[in-house]
């Protein structure tokens, strides 16, 4: 979205052409730097290597990154800016607990010495960034503790005229990669205390990506009245929106969160965690509810909001205009401009 509205190329490491087909970015022009390896920790520093070698200062007059990887290019493109989704968690708030999900005393020490060595590799390499803009001020707290530098917010897009309303259905909608972060199994607690509800959890996770085993454990235990698709169409996934009753998430310190601002220009009320940037989209009472991350208080939410899922319509949608691609690519370019 952001290299359309700039009329810009996008250079990165692997890609799918089906999937940009779908997401309907056949215009765009996308660049591959080669394909990574697909297995963690190897990825990554595959995808690292990739950006750090690669060279094209002399065909564009300004850069931006995006990413955990990109940055490491950052060197030899200048001028240049760096748009933020999120510090490498694995690096910073997120260390230790991706240290102790390893399953043996060899993998734990394996993972710490990877994760010491590439955080002073990433460090170094956002020292050749000149303009950092996080997309929440969530990330931006992360940013300043991970790097001591100081940056801008600019929330990330959202499409308001793709999505639409159709109807407030009999199913209620998850969408997220299929990660621990995600606390999947939570939602699973919650409708299995809401036998009268439905919920459709839409996501999937990458080939040899460290999810695979907590997605093994998920799908050994699925409530009856939970299904997972696993990955769709975007089309499909707007056609869901359009339908549900409501969005559920329940991410751990979610980076920002666009899937409530997709759900709320489809006039659907989003309940999400009181956490992260959740709380930075969601408007309390008038959007739908922010709740702690427990069963109870998520099971009287779903509740609540169940009863009349009309009331929020309106409120969802003048919410999501104010995240409209128009505004962002207009702050972006103010920055590019300083």
């Amino acid at each position: 979205m952001l290299a359309r509205g700039l009329k810009a190329d996008v250079i990165t490491t692997d890609i799918d052409r089906d999937s940009l087909g779908k997401l309907g970015y056949e215009d765009v022009k996308v660049i591959s730097l080669g394909k990574t390896i697909k297995y963690p920790p190897l990825k990554q520093i595959s995808a690292s290597l990739m950006f750090s070698r690669c060279d094209f200062s002399k065909d564009y007059g300004f850069f931006i990154f995006s990413g955990n990887w990109a940055h490491y290019a950052a060197r030899k493109h200048k001028p240049n800016m760096w748009y933020c989704h999120t510090p490498v968690r694995a690096f910073y708030d997120q260390r230790e607990k991706m240290i102790a999900r390893q399953t043996s005393d060899l993998r734990k020490l394996a993972a710490s010495s990877w994760i010491a060595c590439h955080t002073w590799f990433d460090r170094r390499s956002i020292g050749d960034l000149q303009r950092i803009i996080a997309n929440s001020r969530n990330v931006e707290q992360r940013i300043r503790k991970a790097y001591d530098r100081s940056c801008t917010v600019i929330n990330p897009p959202v499409d308001a005229s793709r999505f639409r309303f159709i109807e407030y259905g009999d199913f209620w909608l998850s969408v997220n990669r299929i990660y621990p972060e995600k606390r999947l199994e939570l939602q699973f607690d919650v409708f299995r205390s809401l036998p009268e509800q439905k919920l459709i959890i839409v996501g999937g996770y990458a080939l040899g990506d460290h999810a695979a085993d907590y997605y093994q454990k998920l799908v050994k235990d699925i409530p009856e009245n939970v299904e997972m698709r696993g990955t769709i169409s975007e089309e499909e996934l707007i056609d869901l929106y359009a339908r549900c009753k409501g969005l559920i998430c329940t991410a751990v310190d979610e980076d920002f969160g666009l899937t409530p601002l997709e759900a709320m220009a489809s006039g659907k009320p989003v309940v999400a965690v009181n956490d992260g940037g959740f709380k930075e989209t969601v408007v309390q009472g008038k959007t739908g509810m922010l709740v702690e991350a427990n069963r109870d208080e998520l099971v009287r939410a779903i509740k609540e909001i169940s009863k009349e899922p009309q009331k929020y319509k309106e409120a969802c949608r003048r919410r999501a205009a104010d995240f409209d691609t128009s505004i962002f690519l207009e702050k972006i370019r103010k920055r590019m401009d300083r």
